[in-house]
């Protein structure tokens, strides 16, 4: 999914990220990037022109962060931006109600309403542990309640058989009636596929959602679709009250311009990505997840969760409450951060996740590997306290019994003391300046 929109946004990026300040020409350049890159995504034509208007407005005059470059303060405007286009935080299935919480699914035929019906229910039972039931009013495609049941069943979740399947709200009324005999937390329903230009299909929808009375009416739209998906969804909005929208093929290599295009219409949240045929295939749409994807940040993101997940705050090597005085910081301290390095995969993991356009412009990287870390720890454990406590007094002949003891040599020893020599005066700096500037610093030299 974006990956067509990532590709344009890295060569975007690639452009700007060194630029000394923000110029005219860097601003024109970029707004007239995004305007083509979200065109060939099929993005609507009033969704890109109010982006640009935001980008223009924020850009000009825009105060540079100190923390920034001026490139990376655009990429940063962008950033901000295309999250609130998305919606800045996930929207969660709501399911508070005293009653039974009804789900209704709705949408084009061939969109994949059927099985995103089973996925949702799997997911409510899997996630919130809730009793959870499907049934159909699907009585135009052949087979289609058949196939609700079978999905379902594999799945274990239950499924009401509706016997009357002429008049489509005497089938809603008695599959409300068991669900509600049958004490279910949840029923979700499944709807004809509608042509969003039938007149009388619609109006039978409307009839549907107003009998039903549904806490979420999720309309289901096909990534795959391009302009044509506007007339759909203003259509669907006019006759019924959408809560949230599910995309469905995100998996394949379409374009995915209705993301954008389907929030901005609506003005609902996009609640669930389906990305392929297993009913396990479906997960929560995450914006700012999706945008630093679509700007080549995943893994960094990804990296700074998994660090919040594994170490404990007082141990990060850049927390702000953590005062090391520049005399107390030690060998020690350094053999303290290696130890959190492993603990998150080892440096070449952390350099794996930065984005290709930053390693390539610090060509220090490149050459970072976890063996030398490795050895700079079994150095440092064939140390004595007092070494460890005082680096200084490590001279000549403590260099020798310290190599013998790690199997590494003299020189070794001097590449780990020039090191943690840079590491202690970067101390000094965030003792100084603060933590932004750190990683400026960091990918300025070289480590390791």
């Amino acid at each position: 999914m974006f990956r067509n929109l990532k590709k344009k946004f890295n060569e975007i990026i690639e452009k700007i990220s060194n630029s000394g300040r923000i110029r005219e020409k860097d601003i024109t350049y970029t707004i007239r990037e995004i305007r083509k890159s979200f065109l060939e995504s099929d993005v609507a034509i009033t969704v890109i022109k109010k982006f640009i208007t935001k980008i223009k407005k924020k850009s000009i005059g825009k105060k540079i962060n100190k923390s920034f470059t001026p490139g990376q303060e655009l990429i940063h405007i962008i950033q901000k931006e295309m999250i609130k286009e998305f919606g800045e935080k996930p929207s969660l299935i709501n399911l508070s109600t005293k009653s039974t919480a009804i789900i209704l699914i709705v949408g084009l035929q061939g969109m994949g309403k059927t099985t995103s019906t089973v996925k949702i229910a799997n997911f409510i039972k899997r996630k919130y542990k809730k009793k959870v039931c499907t049934f159909s009013l699907d009585t135009i495609r052949p087979a289609a309640i058949e196939q609700l049941k079978i999905l379902s069943k594999s799945s274990n979740i239950d499924f009401i058989q509706i016997k009357n399947k002429k008049n489509y709200i005497k089938m809603l009324e008695n599959g409300l009636e068991i669900s509600k005999k049958k004490i279910y937390d949840c029923v979700i329903i499944d709807t004809s596929g509608r042509l969003h230009v039938n007149k009388n299909m619609m109006n039978e929808l409307k009839n549907i959602q107003k009998f039903s009375n549904p806490i979420e009416t999720l309309l289901v739209c096909d990534a795959m679709l391009g302009q044509d998906s506007i007339k759909i969804i203003e259509s669907f909005k006019k006759y019924v009250n959408i809560t949230g929208i599910i995309l469905t093929k995100t998996d394949s290599d379409s374009r995915c311009g209705i993301a954008l295009s389907a929030r901005h219409i609506t003005k609902k949240p996009i609640k669930f990505l389906c990305n392929g045929e297993k009913i396990e295939n479906i997960k929560i749409f995450e914006p700012k997840k999706i945008v630093n994807k679509i700007i080549g940040m995943e893994n960094v993101t990804s990296l700074i969760d998994k660090i919040k997940t594994n170490i404990k705050k007082e141990k990060y090597i850049l927390n702000k409450n953590k005062k090391i005085k520049n005399n107390t910081f030690n060998l020690n301290n350094f053999l303290n951060q290696i130890d959190q390095l492993n603990k998150i995969g080892g440096i070449e993991k952390i350099i794996n996740k930065i984005p290709s356009q930053y390693i390539n412009k610090n060509k220090n990287l490149k050459n970072v590997n976890n063996s030398l870390i490795k050895q700079f720890k079994v150095i440092i454990q064939s140390m004595t306290k007092e070494e460890r406590k005082n680096p200084k007094i490590i001279k000549s002949s403590r260099k020798k019994r310290i190599a013998m003891g790690s199997g590494s040599s003299v020189q070794q020893i001097n590449i780990l003391l020039q090191k943690f020599n840079h590491v202690k005066k970067i101390f000094k700096k965030i003792k100084k300046s603060g933590t932004n500037n750190f990683f400026k610093n960091f990918f300025n030299k070289q480590f390791f």
